[in-house]
């Protein structure tokens, strides 16, 4: 089932937009299915387990064409078995709705 965030597109940050604080953050990883972090309000963080390298390698593969098609881009960091994905906006150094939406599509790939 596609959550309402995975449905929308991210949209370019023009770094003029406030990061988002609080209960704002909170509502929307909400949105979120489990496993999602937040990391002092500036990030997203989630952890992915598969049962090999190359199942990590091809979920990092989906995520970068994913990252690609949106437009924006997570950090990746890839180790046997395990993928973790690092999100925030940079022009703003801290979260926006964007980085809820790519998270959203994410799970869907996980």
């Amino acid at each position: 089932m596609s959550s309402e965030l995975a449905k929308r597109k991210c949209a370019a940050c023009d770094g003029d937009t406030p990061p988002l604080k609080g209960e704002a953050l909170h509502a929307l990883k909400g949105q979120l299915s489990g496993g999602w972090r937040i990391l002092k309000e500036k990030c997203l963080e989630r952890q992915f387990q598969f049962p090999d390298f190359r199942s990590a390698l091809e979920f990092t593969n989906r995520v970068g064409g994913l990252a690609e098609e949106q437009g924006h881009h997570p950090d990746i960091f890839l180790t046997y078995g395990e993928v973790r994905i690092q999100i925030w906006t940079h022009k703003v150094n801290g979260l926006t709705e964007s980085d809820f939406i790519l998270a959203a599509k994410i799970d869907e790939l996980g």
